[in-house]
């Protein structure tokens, strides 16, 4: 019997690999999606190289039982000091590229009649914090989109989850080296990859008449 497939967009580091490791530790055959390594190399803000890749995975691989997007990026800039380019390129990441994936999957899982969407998201989807004027208007951004989706979806037996961690041990925060700064949750307290990517699973594998809107991790 063929395993169901999933597609981890995002799916060479952090949060996005867990969750493709995950997901295929629980049986799923996962197609991974990145711009540096995986099944499928693209640069999800690349419209043209995305429309590609995503139609070469669903030729070859065929429609998906799930699709996590974990693809971003985050900048810690105040407002005043976060330039036009670098606000736009956060929402390019954060934002627009997820509306890019769920314009490709949405409508043949649709036809399908069944699947589930996971987002990715922030506490900062939710939650102002200084110095997070682009990322979090990109994560509140991600939000809504979810929340309309989820509604446009509603009947059609696809469900659409987001998943939104608290600070969670990365990459990402290599350059901002919490430990030093006041305020920060210490790298030790953060939340693990692996943690999201349980959330990630078991929102995927729930039974078909339930659904999982949001989710919500933070750190104790």
């Amino acid at each position: 019997m063929t395993a169901p497939l999933a597609v981890v967009v995002g799916a060479s580091r952090g949060i996005g690999a867990a969750c493709a490791d995950a997901l295929a530790a629980a049986g799923f055959g996962v197609a991974r999606v990145a711009r540096s390594a995986g099944d499928y190399r693209c640069d999800v803000t690349d419209a043209a190289a995305w429309e590609a890749a995503a139609r070469r995975l669903l030729d070859e691989r065929g429609v998906p039982e799930v699709v996590v997007h974990s693809a971003g990026a985050f900048l810690l800039k105040p407002l005043e000091e976060t330039s036009v380019a670098e606000f736009t390129r956060q929402l390019e990441l954060n934002l627009v590229a997820a509306f890019r994936v769920l314009r490709s999957f949405v409508p043949p899982m649709r036809a399908a009649g069944r699947g589930s969407l996971v987002l990715v998201g922030s506490v900062a989807d939710h939650t102002g914090y200084p110095g997070n004027a682009a990322y979090a208007a990109g994560k509140f951004g991600l939000r809504g989109l979810h929340e309309v989706l989820v509604a446009e979806l509603r009947g059609s037996g696809v469900r659409a989850t987001l998943v939104s961690p608290g600070p969670t041990d990365t990459g990402l925060w290599d350059p901002v080296d919490p430990d030093t700064r006041p305020g920060f949750t210490p790298r030790r307290r953060m939340l693990r990859p692996g943690d999201v990517a349980d959330a990630v699973v078991f929102a995927a594998t729930r039974p078909p008449h339930v659904h999982l809107d949001q989710l919500r991790l933070a750190p104790v």
